[in-house]
């Protein structure tokens, strides 16, 4: 079992190497259960007759493989990249023509969440060990067993692509598959606005001005919090209690302690600053009423079973997962008259999209 390459020359020659293959297997393993920032904790890269680990504890600057990760020419094999695109966009910059083996799977048939080990054991036959998931991967030194466990993650991802490819060329789903794959490649940055960041919170969009306002300033002071101390943004101020501050909108130490949602420290941590806030926000006293809960009509209902029968009809007659035509919240969408939901566009368009139109 090789040791990681952990000096920067022995990276250099990787990097050159990487450059002149077709395509190389990339997987990650981090850590942010304690952070705002993903830590990378270890990398993996595979390529012809290669399967390599970089220790990214000991060797951070990985500026020498932003060429290869970044060409588009080189095509980078990936299990639902997502996670592992953000976390590499902030070490390495943006990894560039991206095939996701998690979205291939989904388009010739299998689930549409599938593992990794079980797209490998179906396509590939292999059964892969599963006895290090809980590994933590910041602690070192790594074992052997460790390292191997790392390494399969991309050992078979070019056998995967060779797989999916000849299945998705025979289904006549490549191009369904690019289009997917050139949205991915359009995430060219993972940075967070942080006067956007309250819209991760759910129950706030349909408050009224001042309390979206008062959403706003508290989700940009939550987020500068977190990225300065490097810390999660539950641990500045839990979404639960934000939540609970725009709606209540407590104009006093004692209205602040009685919501039961924000924790004892924080409060006294952060409450005087929390209540500048509140007051900054400007909101008459008392604070207008709350929106009224509406439940769907039954026509809305309707109409969204109707578009679900259809998706679901479809996704029969393609053999996919009906998700992968469209979800209950883009059926929603639709339903409610939104006509740039994802189902209406692009290789969707022809397969259900038309449909889902007509039966509105």
């Amino acid at each position: 079992m090789p040791a990681p390459i952990a000096d920067a020359g022995e990276l250099a020659a990787l990097a050159a190497r990487l450059g002149g293959a077709d395509a190389i297997g990339v997987d990650t393993e981090f850590l942010r259960e304690r952070t705002y920032y993903a830590q990378l904790c270890l990398l993996q890269l595979s390529a012809p007759q290669l399967a390599v680990c970089i220790d990214t504890l000991q060797l951070p600057d990985l500026a020498a493989l932003r060429a290869p990760l970044g060409a588009p020419a080189v095509q980078k094999i990936m299990h639902a990249a997502r996670q592992d695109l953000e976390v590499l966009w902030s070490v390495c910059g943006p990894v560039r023509n991206v095939f996701d083996t998690q979205t291939a799977a989904g388009l010739i048939g299998l689930p549409a969440q599938i593992g990794y080990g079980d797209l490998v054991s179906r396509l590939l036959g292999i059964q892969l060990h599963k006895g290090q998931t809980r590994t933590d991967w910041s602690r070192r030194p790594l074992s052997a067993a460790q390292l191997e466990y790392a390494l399969d993650d991309v050992r078979h991802l070019l056998g995967l692509r060779e797989q999916l490819l000849a299945k998705l060329a025979e289904l006549g789903r490549v191009s369904w598959f690019e289009e997917e794959m050139r949205q991915t490649d359009a995430l060219a940055s993972f940075v967070i606005d942080p006067q956007q960041a309250w819209r991760r919170v759910r129950g706030l969009s349909d408050l009224d001005e001042g309390r979206q306002r008062l959403a706003q300033t508290l989700g940009a002071w939550r987020e500068l919090r977190a990225m300065h101390a490097d810390r999660p943004r539950g641990w500045i101020l839990p979404d639960e209690a934000l939540r609970e501050i725009v709606l209540r909108v407590p104009r006093s130490a004692a209205a602040l302690a009685r919501i039961s949602e924000l924790p004892e420290g924080i409060a006294t941590r952060s409450g005087p600053q929390l209540l500048e806030l509140v007051s900054a926000a400007a909101i008459p006293d008392p604070a207008p009423p709350l929106p009224q809960r509406h439940r769907p009509e039954p026509e809305q209902l309707a109409r969204v079973a109707r578009l679900a029968d259809l998706t679901r009809k479809a996704a029969q007659a393609q053999a996919l997962a009906a998700e992968i035509l469209a979800t209950r919240k883009e059926l929603e969408k639709i339903a409610a008259g939104d006509l740039t939901a994802a189902p209406l566009v692009g290789w969707r368009r022809a397969v259900i999209g038309e449909a889902l139109l007509q039966a509105l």
